[in-house]
């Protein structure tokens, strides 16, 4: 018998720590109810752009950098190593994106970009895999490294280049980007009437069929493409077995080193492939510090979603939602906002009555009237709240998520060649 096969003879352990699966129909009804709540709260609160074609595409663009750091992730900490270094490997994606970008062309930057990044990944696979740094440390000291090296690079590379400077590129050529003639129309016709629910599925769909880079359908097929790698082969299969138990693997003749390798090396150049959309596509240049958090970001998201792709694919589009509201309109936007977040907390409340839980209802429901009395008794919301809106949704969506986390049982642990013997 094969090695993957003896694998998968093993019962797989209950998911959610014993939860039950949402089935798919459940899954779409809740977000055809979260559609039909967003789209009320544009009603009442006269913010029009929340579900504009125009906000769809800034949301979709934001959160593609978000997401890929996010399965970059994901790769690397379903084989047991944690991944902390992601921001770094954004970096190096941005600055070998743009580097390779303004000379040969935008794609052969999005390939320098992904090796940066690869770079990284391999780096943090040799500290932590084969000398058992922890993997904190290491992920770290990537970050800081990442900033050095690049800063250093620009000053031979960009300085005294037309359009160039010690911390900033020149301008890198555009990707091309695809609009679905006359669907995409449609839609924003059908989005400009501002009918409740269909105005806001219009404005999701033409988001999604107009002005599309090209870089983006690529990060946008990555995402089943991993959950099909890791979850539908044997390869897949090995590679999660390493980040359960790595000692059960061992014995089972799976080269666990290998696996680490590979899957690390794999989420640094999914991190890379985040910066160089960073540089190339959304600001055609490679500016110092232009990832932004974004890689810690990602991580959040990954975590949000449970280590799965289609969860984090969730949480990043939500950060880059969050995000886009604060370019878009501002303070009207997340002013809106808060009257959406204080008819979630209301439901919050009916549901920990339903399971008893009076405490946790009582605090839901103060907040809810907070929020509603600073919703009517201002018109907008401070500048500073505006730009920190992002942030504050990382925090509120991890702090509410924390109780179904299941990690990688071997996630960050030390592990040496021949445990398993």
């Amino acid at each position: 018998m094969s090695t993957s096969k003896t694998i998968a003879a093993r019962p797989a352990p209950k998911k959610g720590n014993g939860r039950r699966k949402l089935s798919l129909p459940a899954v779409l009804l809740i977000i055809a109810g979260g559609l039909a709540l967003v789209s009320l709260v544009r009603i009442i609160s006269g913010a029009d752009d929340i579900t504009s074609v125009g906000q769809v595409r800034g949301a979709l663009a934001l959160a593609v950098p978000i997401g890929l750091a996010g399965l970059g992730g994901l790769w690397a900490e379903r084989a047991g190593v944690i991944n902390i270094g992601l921001e770094g490997m954004m970096i190096l994606g941005t600055w070998f994106g743009a580097w390779a970008g303004f000379q040969w062309g935008p794609w052969v930057g999005v390939l320098f970009g992904v090796l940066g990044g690869c770079l990284g990944g391999l780096l943090h696979a040799v500290i932590t895999v084969t000398f058992g740094v922890n993997h904190i440390v290491s992920g770290v000291a990537i970050n800081i490294l990442a900033v050095g090296v690049t800063r250093y690079l620009s000053n031979f590379a960009f300085d005294g280049v037309q359009g160039g400077s010690s911390k900033q590129s020149p301008r890198v050529d555009p990707i091309d980007r695809i609009t679905v003639p006359g669907l995409s129309d449609w839609m924003q016709d059908l989005q400009q009437q501002h009918w409740f629910l269909i105005s806001d599925l219009a404005g999701i769909i033409g988001g999604l069929v107009t002005g599309l880079s090209l870089l983006t359908v690529v990060a946008l097929l990555l995402i089943p493409a991993t959950w099909w790698i890791l979850w539908r082969t044997p390869f897949g299969l090995r590679l999660r077995s390493c980040g359960e138990s790595p000692v059960a693997a061992e014995t089972l003749g799976v080269n666990v080193y290998k696996y680490k390798y590979i899957a690390v090396t794999v989420s640094g150049g999914l991190a890379g492939l985040g910066g160089a959309f960073l540089a190339i596509v959304s600001t055609g240049i490679y500016q110092e510090g232009q990832t932004g958090g974004r890689g810690y970001i990602g991580l959040a998201a990954m975590i949000f979603g449970n280590w799965m792709p289609g969860g984090m694919a969730l949480g990043a589009g939500l950060f880059g939602f969050t995000d886009s509201l604060k370019l878009r309109g501002g303070a009207e936007n997340v002013h809106a906002m808060l009257l959406l977040l204080a008819i979630l907390l209301v439901i919050a409340v009916f549901w920990q009555l339903y399971k008893k839980k009076y405490v946790s209802a009582a605090i839901a429901a103060v907040v809810s009237a907070l929020l509603f009395t600073w919703y009517f008794l201002t018109d907008q919301v401070p500048s500073q709240f505006v730009d920190a809106a992002p942030y504050v949704t990382t925090l509120l969506v991890l702090s509410l998520s924390a109780q179904r986390l299941r990690m990688p049982k071997a996630n960050g642990m030390p592990y040496r060649k021949g445990e398993g013997k």
